[in-house]
């Protein structure tokens, strides 16, 4: 028996979630329907709990949007407590405190780490804040039986009455369509209605690339993360692994050791 699809109705048109039928309970993030569509086989690592390793650039940045939330939230952080307050967030953020014991990295090194991290926050003050509505956001809906979609969104801001989401970038921006698009689709199923705009922001360079979502865009959207769900579970109930796909995104995979696609991949980018 197919489980039933949910439904948000736009002035007389419908965004229908695809029926699915029964299977394992699959939850899907952003970030593992962006690895599917870049390597199925490096997505089905993820829900196996198989992550690469961490790298500086990904701790700076995980830090530097816990400072972004916090100055949304608090207000601006005096300079002369910044140092103990990326401190505090360190010690009270579980991903950053592993992180930095995954790193090696050692007291000493700190103040070159809130060095970079400085940098950054005062280039994100200089970004206007009006209509802010919420840092953070975590989104978690069941559009189908056992198919959970989750997400957290950066920030949300009202502007004149509509809503835009916003991702900051901590580098520059790539490939994020597909990142925004299932935001604006999660937000979507959760709230009943679309965000007028969904944007990735690069704090670092200042890029900006912004999606307006329409109900056309999200159904294919919907149709896409459907048609993923298939494909995993039924390499799950098969005990087969998915498609590998070499790219910019193997560097820091935990397939690499033992990937052909992957070790061609980056060595092609090595050779540059």
């Amino acid at each position: 028996m197919l489980s039933s699809a949910t439904r948000v109705q736009y002035d007389g048109r419908v965004m229908q979630f695809p029926a699915l039928p029964p299977g394992e309970r699959i939850v899907v993030s952003a970030s593992a329907f962006v690895a599917f569509e870049q390597c199925p086989e490096n997505a089905n690592a993820r829900f196996r709990g198989e992550y690469g390793p961490p790298s500086r650039p990904s701790f700076i940045g995980g830090l530097a949007h816990r400072l972004f939330a916090r100055h949304l939230d608090q207000g601006p952080i005096a300079s002369d407590t910044f140092e103990q307050v990326c401190k505090e967030e360190i010690g009270s953020t579980a991903s950053l405190n592993i992180s930095m014991g995954q790193l090696g990295l050692k007291p000493s090194q700190i103040p070159g780490v809130v060095s970079e991290v400085r940098e950054l926050y005062e280039r994100f003050v200089k970004f206007p804040a009006d209509g802010f509505e919420g840092a953070e956001v975590s989104l978690e809906v069941e559009p189908a039986s056992d198919v959970v979609l989750r997400g957290r969104i950066d920030a949300v801001f009202d502007d004149a009455g509509t809503v835009r989401l916003v991702d900051w970038k901590t580098g520059r921006i790539n490939e994020v369509d597909d990142q925004l698009g299932f935001y604006a689709l999660l937000w979507d199923l959760d709230r009943g209605s679309l965000p007028a705009a969904v944007e990735a922001v690069s704090v670092k360079t200042g890029e900006r690339q912004r999606s307006e979502p329409t109900v056309e865009k999200i159904t294919a959207l919907a149709g896409r993360v459907s048609a993923m769900v298939k494909t995993v579970r039924a390499g799950w109930e098969a005990g087969t692994e998915l498609d590998r796909v070499g790219g910019p995104w193997c560097t820091y995979c935990p397939l690499l050791e033992g990937c052909t696609e992957g070790r061609a991949a980056t060595a092609v980018m090595a050779r540059g």
